[in-house]
């Protein structure tokens, strides 16, 4: 599943060029917000700590930015400024959904760090949000050339926001299928991921069946990617994930595996559905819970669907150009999202 070409940089090599390359702007464009959020915003992206002093090693790795900045040089064989504006709003809104996903689950760590809401407030990481979100469309549409952008970014932040309601709603269901779960994933992951790709080809000038094609190529990846989150939440290890194996268990999390396993018609999936129901799984317990999902087959049909979301996502990219470096580098990308260690 990965490249063995060496004259293609790596993934993290991509990465790293993306983010260097917004870093620049994308501080600019914090620096439009008044200091009172402004503080909490760098708080965020971990480029200082509640009190403004700088600190290093917490950022993210800016992936959404590489794939539009990637897609805009495939199409074009260069990245506009227009590009570099899209890739600084899609990383403002993933981080909107960040700080908001934060303050709907709960969670009071990120990045081995105290969360917007943990650090500042609840109020506060609601209003923050809300502003990343308002300052995104205000970066892209500041030239009169991106209000098409604008419109396709808007989009894309209402299915995230739609998906997210789906995962919420799940929670409260005893039964979900794994269609259900995939519609979710299309929104709530997959769809900012394929507007990554749509505005970064839109700002290289793509024809209309390119940007389909990296639209479309976007979107699977963003599944691929999530079905292995799901299983590294299961069965990931420790030591790579930061958190204990099966955690996503414990918080009766209902993930493409959970879900696979309970559909099995097993035995194994029949049991996992009975500890769901009854919230019987104890950290003693967990240990065979982990092994009921493997044993219904839950494991093997996530990382099935996994790897075909993957096969479709490259098999999008035939449609384009192959002389231009981006395409390439697309699939670095799309083959570091998918094949992450355990």
């Amino acid at each position: 599943m990965t490249t063995t070409d060496s004259s293609v940089v790596s993934g993290p090599g991509v990465l790293r060029r993306s983010a260097d390359r917004i870093d620049g702007p994308l501080r600019a464009a914090v620096a439009l917000l008044p200091d009172s959020l402004s503080i909490g915003a760098g708080f965020h992206f971990g480029w200082w700590d509640g009190d403004r002093n700088p600190i290093a090693g917490v950022q993210g790795k800016m992936v959404r930015p590489a794939f539009a900045l990637s897609a805009a040089r495939a199409v074009s064989g260069e990245v506009p400024d227009t590009a570099v504006r899209a890739a600084v709003a899609v990383e403002l809104v993933h981080n909107f959904s960040l700080v908001h996903d934060d303050v709907l689950d709960a969670d009071r760590t990120r990045r081995g760090r105290p969360t917007v809401w943990a650090q500042f407030g609840v109020p506060y990481a609601v209003l923050l949000g809300d502003a990343m979100l308002a300052l995104a469309s205000q970066v892209l549409t500041r030239h009169r050339d991106s209000a098409e952008l604008c419109g396709e970014l808007n989009a894309a932040v209402i299915a995230l926001c739609v998906g997210q309601y789906q995962d919420m709603l799940f929670e409260q269901r005893l039964h979900v299928s794994t269609s259900e779960y995939l519609e979710m994933a299309g929104g709530k992951t997959a769809a900012l991921l394929a507007n990554s790709c749509v505005l970064g080809a839109m700002a290289g000038g793509a024809l209309p069946a390119e940007v389909t094609a990296l639209g479309r190529f976007g979107h699977h990846v963003g599944l691929a990617f999530q079905l292995v989150d799901d299983v590294l939440g299961i069965f990931g290890d420790p030591a790579v994930t930061g958190k204990p194996a099966g955690a996503d268990l414990l918080r009766y999390k209902k993930s493409m595996p959970v879900l696979a396993a309970v559909e099995s018609g097993t035995a194994a999936g029949d049991e996992l559905a009975e500890l769901y129901r009854t919230k019987a799984i104890t950290s003693d317990l967990l240990p065979h819970a982990v092994r009921l999902v493997a044993d219904a087959g839950g494991k093997e049909r996530t990382e099935t669907e996994a790897k075909r979301s993957y096969g479709l996502a490259l098999r999008h990219l035939d449609a384009l150009d192959e002389h231009n470096g981006g395409i390439e580098e697309l699939r670095t990308l799309a083959a570091q999202m998918v094949n992450r260690n355990r």
